[in-house]
């Protein structure tokens, strides 16, 4: 009994170190926790949100970066896209590819809704969802 309880408290404690990716059908993709690094359904690092806007693959390569204005840059500091306030999400184009709803809902320029983030940063939802620089 002791060890089911204390099982039990682990998965709780670290279910709560860090935010989830959901899909469409609230089925588990990924992880975010609190310093950044990045999961997917299995637990494997799959990449990492740095504290400066680095974006870092799994191999600890840079991938990206988030400028402090919404911007999204990929590895050669080439522009890809930009979050604005309120969550929308513009390609590099300024064409709208979605939203990141303040609910934590995801959503294509269709409004049709692709995942769930809640409590993620809105930038880092922008770059797991709609500019793919990590690999799932």
């Amino acid at each position: 009994m002791r060890w089911t309880i204390l099982l039990l408290l682990f998965f709780v404690i670290t279910s709560c170190l860090g935010q989830t990716i959901r899909d469409n059908s609230n089925m588990l993709v990924g992880k975010i926790e609190t310093n950044g690094i990045v999961r997917d359904r299995n637990n494997m690092m799959i990449g990492k949100f740095e504290s400066d806007g680095d974006i870092r693959n799994k191999n600890n390569m840079l991938a990206g970066k988030i400028e402090k204005n919404g911007t999204i840059r990929d590895r050669n500091n080439m522009t890809i896209g930009k979050v604005e306030s309120g969550g929308t999400v513009r390609d590099k184009n300024n064409m709208l590819v979605g939203k990141v709803k303040s609910d934590g809902a995801v959503v294509d320029c269709n409004n049709m809704t692709i995942g769930y983030a809640k409590g993620v940063p809105v930038a880092y939802a922008a770059v797991f969802f709609f500019f793919n620089m990590f690999e799932k």
